[in-house]
């Protein structure tokens, strides 16, 4: 080993120590922020926020069927109860009012303050002979057993309205006690988690105690467990993708390191052509870390699979090495390719790197160091460790043939240039239903499990995850004076038929200004005891049963107003924390809805209050989706518009620039064609395999170009471009089998691409 090898290997092996330890300190998040604009829209922020920490996200519905209605009722109280005493929920409904002591406390302590039906004509002498008329027929119905014990304190039923109200408008059936599906086959309930939406360990503990809890209450019963919500779907989604990903990754390494070591016969050779693809990845982690401060999870999974071109760096120099020469001979040879394929696809990457969005740019900064690095390590590191008078035998053997295939290419010529012209017809009449603009067709969930979703949820009457109402607001009790004023226009809209119910934050606490006006309704104690005594009259109520109602009322007008602490070690403080936050610009209250019907009369409404917004998830999502790829394929154009610049500064020939890119070309539009022939509607994720298509087909397309004078040389050139693309078909092309869109797309299209791209360059380019 020469004065320099040593020289590289040790500047390699201190990179390396670098790297690892600014990875050691690196912060991986999934923060959606990193994907939304630099300058982002109010609406954008506002999903990404609701995404990560609104109140939907956190809910899961949970039901339980395959027993007798009975069986279902006790297992769903005991679940409840065994619930509430786990400390990763903020509540647990199930219909019952059991396990509620501190709310039911908080209720009725502050039950004047709480109810709307506090006004100045509540307690008139004809108001509250219409509530003790109606407390003398509940008195014969199945709630009289609760009203006997409160009817002393609270005849105005002040309690009842204020259940009511927290109820809203949806009533799942109730049997046994419980809540139940409409047929009665499925009891029903509703955990709300602590943790937020976005933290996704947090949200598989929750799930975790849920199922370990069902299997302790169900016995040797035949219940079954059935779990949905958006926590559940991020959960099973990232389960899917790190099964398929780990479970094709493994296997894609298996048949790679088999095929080096059959074609390269040494274990050592086949440890050293994995070096590259290593270190390149660790030094794209740790340029994002040291660039943005943290790396995205899904910049680190994306970024993964593009550095899989550093593979063929190490097969282009394995195979090229002719027997009794040096490794530095060789390199020096491919080296000006080598190099100017990596400058294609940095062209190709940088262009990302200009992206608006910082998760993009993340993207494009892990492929162009990671590239760099592999590159690097190929040139610099591998010729000083390989062995002495190492050569690639098997080339010998296979090159005849191979080499007979190729010199037949060219005559497929025309062929291919019918078939171009046939991709383009098809994509050009196509061009108004090629791209798919939905987010939710690149969602792993099954389609069973997004039915249940909505069945669970109709049944339930939970928010649904699509609409969602903001009061934006520069403090917090101006925030809730804001859904008072909501909840008006919402309550008469429910009575229309345009919603089915919909949750406030000043439900569970008003703002200052209406619990003082209730204080102020409260007549004076003696005004109270006269009209309380008109009502009663010729009813058959003792004139001193009501005299706790006389005392609660006079301690009602000059009570502390509550307020946030007031709800500390309730269950409804935790849900009020999850619809009123405290934004960077202010605060901001949640009013999630139920069933809306017409979302244009709703927001027409809602126009005119000022700082409101009606977020629909759904809509927003998908524009945010379609800037994205709005915005990829301009930034892929201009990658293009580098490359074609790049490779006319280097060959200096129109036609060799040409010969270059038409196999490319003409690879991106077939595929392209190929997958939309296949009924796939193009995303975003197909548009990064195109990029990656014309990353790896460039090095077979110049390699062709520049191939050697020698025989021999050619000849290990071209079973090296084969074997390269073997390796980068087995890659991407086994997650073409994933039952993730995501990758799946990504996997096809890179491994059609490569594929052809190969083949196009040896049929398109003059030798």
């Amino acid at each position: 080993m020469t004065r320099s090898s040593r020289l590289a290997v040790c500047i390699w092996l201190f990179f390396l120590v670098a790297s690892i330890a600014v990875i050691s300190r690196t912060q991986f998040n999934a923060d959606l922020s990193a994907f939304l604009p630099r300058t982002p829209t109010p609406a954008q922020q506002l999903l990404v926020e609701q995404l990560r920490d609104g109140v939907v996200s956190r809910l899961i519905l949970i039901g339980l069927e395959g027993d007798t209605p009975e069986a279902l009722a006790q297992i769903s109280k005991r679940l409840a109860t065994q619930l509430r005493k786990t400390d990763r929920f903020a509540s647990i409904n199930n219909g019952e009012d059991t396990g509620l002591e501190k709310d039911r406390d908080f209720l009725w302590q502050h039950r004047y303050l709480l109810s709307p039906a506090v006004t100045a004509d509540h307690f008139s002498p004809a108001a509250l002979r219409e509530a003790l008329e109606e407390d003398l027929q509940l008195l014969g119905s199945p709630a009289g057993m609760l009203l006997q014990r409160i009817l002393p304190n609270d005849p105005s039923g002040e309690l009842l309205r204020v259940i009511e109200q927290f109820e809203g408008q949806s009533k799942p059936a109730m049997q046994q006690g419980v809540w139940f599906s409409k047929n009665g086959r499925r009891a029903l309930l509703v955990a709300q988690t602590k943790a937020a939406g976005s933290d996704i360990d947090g949200q598989d503990e929750a799930l975790a105690s849920i199922r370990s809890v069902f299997d302790e209450t169900r016995g040797n019963g035949a219940a079954q467990l059935l779990l949905t919500g958006p926590g559940v779907f991020a959960v099973s989604s990232r389960s899917v993708i790190q099964g398929d990903a780990s479970r094709f990754s493994t296997i894609a390494t298996v048949l790679i390191a088999s095929m080096l070591l059959v074609l390269y016969r040494s274990p050592r050779v086949l440890v050293l052509g994995l070096l590259p693809v290593v270190t390149g990845g660790l030094a794209g982690i740790a340029a994002v870390s040291l660039g943005f401060g943290s790396v995205h999870g899904i910049t680190l999974g994306f970024g993964v699979t593009l550095i899989g071109e550093g593979v063929d760096y190490a097969i282009y120099l394995f195979t090229q090495i002719v027997p009794g020469t040096a490794p530095q001979n060789t390199l020096k040879r491919i080296w000006p390719t080598l190099r100017l394929g990596v400058f294609t696809s940095i062209c190709g990457f940088s262009a990302m790197l200009l992206s608006g969005f910082p998760g993009l740019a993340q993207l494009g900064l892990f492929s162009i160091a990671g590239l760099v690095v592999a590159v690097a390590v190929t040139r610099y590191v591998l010729p000083a460790l390989l062995p002495t008078g190492f050569s690639a035998q098997m080339t010998a053997s296979i090159a005849p043939t191979i080499m007979a295939v190729v010199r037949r290419a060219p005559k497929l010529r025309y062929v291919l240039l019918l078939a171009v012209v046939i991709a383009g017809t098809l994509l050009f009449v196509k061009r108004d239903f090629l791209w798919s603009d939905d987010l939710a067709s690149l969602s792993p969930i099954p389609k069973r499990e997004q039915l249940l979703d909505e069945e669970l949820r109709r049944d339930i009457g939970a928010p649904d995850i699509r609409h969602l109402i903001v009061v934006s607001a520069p403090d917090e009790n101006a925030a809730l004076l804001g859904s008072e004023k909501t909840v008006e226009i919402l309550q008469r809209l429910a009575k229309q038929g345009v919603l089915q119910g919909f949750d406030s934050p000043a439900i569970y606490l008003p703002s200052r200004e209406a619990q003082r006006t209730r204080q102020a309704a409260i007549p004076a104690p003696d005004v109270l005891r006269e009209n309380l005594r008109q009502a009663a009259n010729e009813l058959p109520f003792r004139p001193e049963l009501f005299e706790p109602f006389l005392k609660d009322a006079a301690t009602a007008k000059t009570q502390p107003l509550i307020d946030r602490t007031s709800l500390q070690g309730t269950s409804l403080g935790l849900k009020f924390d999850t619809l009123l936050v405290k934004r960077s610009n202010g605060w901001a209250a949640m009013l999630p809805l139920r069933g809306v019907a017409d979302p244009v009369v709703l927001a027409k409404e809602l126009s005119s209050i000022p700082d409101v917004v009606l977020l629909d998830l759904k809509h927003e999502s998908d524009h945010l989706y379609q800037t994205y790829r709005h915005e990829v394929v301009t930034y892929s154009l201009l990658g293009a518009l580098a490359i074609v610049i790049l490779l006319f500064a280097s060959l200096r020939s129109p036609r060799r620039v040409f010969g270059v890119l038409a196999p490319l070309a003409a690879a991106v539009a077939i595929t392209a064609a190929l997958l939309v022939v296949c009924g796939y509607k193009l995303s975003i994720f197909h548009l990064v395999g195109l990029l990656l298509v014309v990353a790896v087909g460039s090095n077979y397309a110049l390699f062709f170009d520049r191939q050697s004078s020698d025989e021999q040389g050619r000849e290990r050139t071209i079973v090296s471009l084969l074997f390269a693309n073997i390796a980068t078909v087995i890659g991407f092309g086994l997650l073409s089998f994933s039952s993730v869109p995501v990758l799946n797309a990504i996997g096809m299209t890179v491994g059609i691409g490569a594929v052809l791209s190969l083949v196009f360059s040896a049929i398109l380019i003059e030798r």
